[in-house]
C-alpha cells in the first residue's frame, strides 16, 4: 500500500519526541483521579457513537484499498467495521469506565513483628507502545485499557487501517479534552514507515512495554528486536477434544461454534481432536455442518475412515493457524493422548474439553500448559470483552507478568509497601 509517512521526517527525532511527551504524560496519568479517567473514557465513548458514519465511511476507503490490493477475505475482514462493531467498540469504553481502578490498590498487607505493615500497591507500567495491523478497534481498546489503567500509549497501527485509525484517534483526543487530561496521553504515530517500528521496539528509554499484535511474522520481528520488554502470542493453534464422556448435542455445538462462529480471530479452533470411543457417534454429524458451512476437512487415517469427504492431514496441519475454513481432525486413544497432541503442536494460546467426567475435566484443567484452558464452552471465549475486562491489549502466552486476555490488571505491575510508626531496624 502507498506509504503515508510525513514528507521529509526526521523519524528517529519524531519517535524520541513521542516518546518523550509519552512519559511527561504517563507521569501526570499515574496520578490522575478516577473520576477524570472515566470522564475520558465516557466522552470518547459518545465520540464514537457521535461519529458513526464519519468512522464508517473512513473504514469504507480503507476495506476498499486492501480489496484493490488482492488482499483475502480474512484480512478484510479483520480490518472491516460495520455499524455493530462501532456500538460494540463505544460499549467497551464504556464498561472500561465501569470497572474498579485498580491503580492505587494495596492488597496483602500484614504486620511483621517489628510493627510494620508490609503490603503490595498496583502502579501503571508507565508508557505502553502498541504495534498492530488491521483491527482498528484495537486503536480504542488500547487507548482505553492504558488510560483506566494510568498507563500513556503510543499507537502504531497498519497502514491498511489508516484511515479508520486517525478517525477513531479524533473521537479519543476529544474524551482527553474533555476530562482535561493531556492530548499526550494516546498518541497515534503518524507514519507507516516500517523503520518506525524498529526504533519503537528500542527506545526503552522512554517505553516500559511493548505489545505487537498482526501477523505471525510482525510478531516474530519484535520479539527478535525489542530492547523493551514484549507482552506477546505468536500462534493461535487452538484445539478443542470430545472426550468420551462427552454430551453429543452439547459438543457438536460446541466445537460447531469454536470454529465457525468466525474464522479469523487466535481463538478459533484450528485442530479438534475425538476421543476413538465415541468418534463414529460425533464426527459424521459434526462434519455434515462443516461441510455444509464449506469447510475444509483434513484428518487422520481413522478420521478419514469415517469421512469419506476428508482429505488426509499432513503433519504440517497440527501446527498451522489456518484463519480460514480449514480444520484439522485427529482420533485420539484417550485424554492422556490429547494431552500429549496439545503438547508437542499446540501454541499454549487456548484449549478446550467437552467432559461430562469431572475427574478428566480438571486433569485437563491442571495439565494443559495454555493461557486460557476450558471445559464445556467454545474457545471462542478466549476475549477480553467476555472474560469481563472490558476489552483486552491482547493475548499474551507469556508466562511471566500476563498471561492470557491482557486488560486492566496486565497493564499495571505492584510495588511493594510498607507502613510503619516510627520502627528502626535493630
Amino acid at each position: 500500500m502507498t506509504n503515508l509517512s510525513v514528507p521529509h521526517l526526521d523519524l528517529p527525532a519524531y519517535i524520541r519526541e513521542i516518546g518523550a511527551r509519552a512519559r511527561v504524560a504517563a507521569r501526570v496519568l499515574a496520578g490522575a483521579s478516577t473520576q477524570a479517567k472515566n470522564t475520558a473514557l465516557l466522552e470518547t465513548a459518545a465520540a464514537i457513537r457521535r461519529n458513526a458514519d464519519k468512522l464508517l465511511s473512513s473504514n469504507g476507503e480503507d476495506v476498499s484499498a486492501a480489496r484493490a490490493a488482492g488482499q483475502d477475505n480474512a484480512f478484510v475482514d479483520r480490518l472491516m467495521l460495520k455499524a455493530s462493531s462501532v456500538s460494540a467498540m463505544a460499549e467497551g469504553l464504556e464498561q472500561i469506565a465501569s470497572l474498579a481502578d485498580p491503580v492505587g490498590e494495596i492488597s496483602d498487607l500484614k504486620y511483621r513483628p517489628s510493627g510494620i505493615q508490609v503490603g503490595r500497591m498496583r502502579v501503571p507500567l508507565g508508557v505502553v507502545g502498541i504495534v498492530y495491523e488491521s483491527r482498528p478497534n484495537v486503536t480504542a481498546d488500547a487507548a482505553a485499557l492504558c488510560l483506566k489503567s494510568g498507563n500513556a500509549c503510543i499507537l502504531r497501527g497498519g497502514s491498511e487501517a489508516w484511515h479508520s485509525n486517525h478517525a477513531i484517534a479524533e473521537s479519543v483526543r476529544a474524551g482527553l479534552l474533555a476530562a482535561e487530561l493531556p492530548q499526550e496521553a494516546v498518541q497515534l504515530i503518524a507514519t507507516t514507515d516500517r523503520a518506525a517500528v524498529g526504533l519503537l521496539a528500542t527506545m526503552d528509554r522512554y517505553v516500559d512495554v511493548l505489545v505487537p499484535r498482526g501477523g505471525k511474522s510482525l510478531i516474530r520481528r519484535i520479539a527478535d528486536e525489542a530492547t523493551v520488554p514484549v507482552i506477546k502470542h505468536l500462534d493461535g493453534v487452538c484445539h478443542v477434544f470430545i472426550d468420551e464422556h462427552a454430551d453429543v448435542d452439547m459438543a457438536i455445538r460446541i466445537a460447531d461454534n469454536a470454529k465457525t462462529q468466525r474464522y479469523s480471530p487466535c481463538n478459533t479452533m484450528e485442530t479438534l481432536l475425538v476421543h476413538a470411543k465415541i468418534a463414529p457417534q460425533l464426527l459424521p454429524p459434526l462434519c455434515r455442518i462443516y461441510l455444509e458451512k464449506g469447510v475444509e476437512l483434513r484428518g487422520d487415517a481413522a478420521a478419514c475412515e469415517l469421512i469419506p469427504q476428508m482429505v488426509a492431514a499432513t503433519d504440517e496441519d497440527w501446527t498451522t493457524e489456518y484463519l480460514a475454513p480449514i480444520l484439522a481432525i485427529r482420533i485420539v486413544e484417550s485424554l492422556d493422548a490429547a494431552i500429549d497432541h496439545i503438547a508437542r503442536y499446540g501454541s499454549q494460546h487456548t484449549e478446550a474439553i467437552v467432559s461430562e467426567n469431572y475427574a478428566n475435566a480438571m486433569r485437563f484443567l491442571r495439565e494443559v500448559d495454555s493461557s486460557s484452558v476450558m471445559v464445556n464452552a467454545s474457545t471462542r471465549f478466549a476475549d477480553g470483552f467476555e472474560y469481563g475486562l472490558g476489552a483486552e491489549i491482547g493475548i499474551s502466552t507469556n508466562k511471566l507478568h500476563a498471561r492470557g486476555p491482557v486488560g486492566l490488571e496486565g497493564l499495571t505491575s505492584q510495588k511493594w509497601v510498607v507502613l510503619g510508626s516510627g520502627q528502626i531496624r535493630s
